[in-house]
């Protein structure tokens, strides 16, 4: 099948071909510039959270951060964990067989990566559930944006995609929402700045293209997020690891959200 769009861009007036994978079909498109990618990023994380099977129950007790590489989400998620007396929840990057070699070699390695992380992300809020009183750095909810990104850039076949998506959506039946969504905004500069300066050798050979890709997956699936209350906060200007001003005013903003949702409730 083959689509003709004519997208305006007052910048670029390339006609380009590009195929896209929706609804288990191939399609062939001809775009007048380069605004496909954000026209059917932002359609699919609608159409998402519209075809997502989530229990209606919340668990009262669980806060998730989330955010791109870099943003600062296991450190404000440590914050939290210590001014609640919760647990936290690390991202399984640690003891990852897998993460350093997917950088390598991103078309051999994105389909298991992509399954450890859903495993671990299950396991962990299955454990978290038992537990109710804890902060997640990353979940479930969002590890789509991933995948989504691996197979759009064709890193991930189709069909690959096509059986992650269906596992996704079988094990969020399974799964309660959570109390809280904290989303971490940032500029892909500021993230760069902080992947840097934490050196990781395998985030520092990616190229620039994929982090300005992963901001603009994150920034669109958290335009469509409405399974729990959220708060989004932009940290380009924050430093809540040495400034304790700012690590104050962000922990003020968690703490009045909370109590919000709490007054809500009762």
């Amino acid at each position: 099948m083959k689509i003709i769009l004519r997208l305006r861009n007052p910048v670029k007036n390339i006609i380009k071909k590009y195929t896209f994978f929706h609804k288990y079909k191939t399609y062939a498109i001809i775009i007048k510039d380069n605004l496909y990618k954000e026209y059917f990023m932002n359609n699919y994380y609608k159409e998402y959270f519209e075809n997502m099977k989530i229990k209606e129950s919340i668990m009262d007790g669980i806060i998730c951060v989330d955010g791109v590489v870099g943003v600062g989400k296991s450190t404000l998620g440590k914050l939290i964990a210590e001014k609640y007396s919760m647990i936290f929840f690390e991202e399984p990057v640690v003891n990852n067989p897998i993460l350093d070699k997917f950088y390598y070699d991103k078309k051999r390695y994105s389909f298991p990566l992509q399954i450890f992380f859903l495993n671990k992300r299950f396991k962990a809020m299955k454990e978290a559930a038992k537990i109710n009183k804890c902060v997640m750095d990353r979940s479930i909810y969002g590890d789509v944006i991933f995948s989504r990104m691996l197979m759009e850039d064709g890193d991930m076949t189709h069909e690959e995609f096509e059986l992650y998506e269906e596992l996704l959506y079988n094990m969020l039946e399974h799964i309660q929402k959570p109390k809280l969504m904290i989303y971490l905004e940032t500029s892909v500069d500021s993230a760069m700045d902080k992947i840097k300066k934490r050196g990781r050798e395998y985030e520092l050979v990616v190229p620039r293209g994929y982090w300005e890709s992963l901001n603009a997956n994150y920034r669109a699936y958290f335009e469509s997020y409405n399974i729990s209350d959220i708060l989004k906060i932009n940290v380009d200007n924050m430093d809540f690891v040495s400034n304790f001003e700012d690590k104050e005013h962000i922990l003020k903003l968690i703490d009045n959200k909370i109590k919000e949702i709490e007054n809500q409730t009762k």
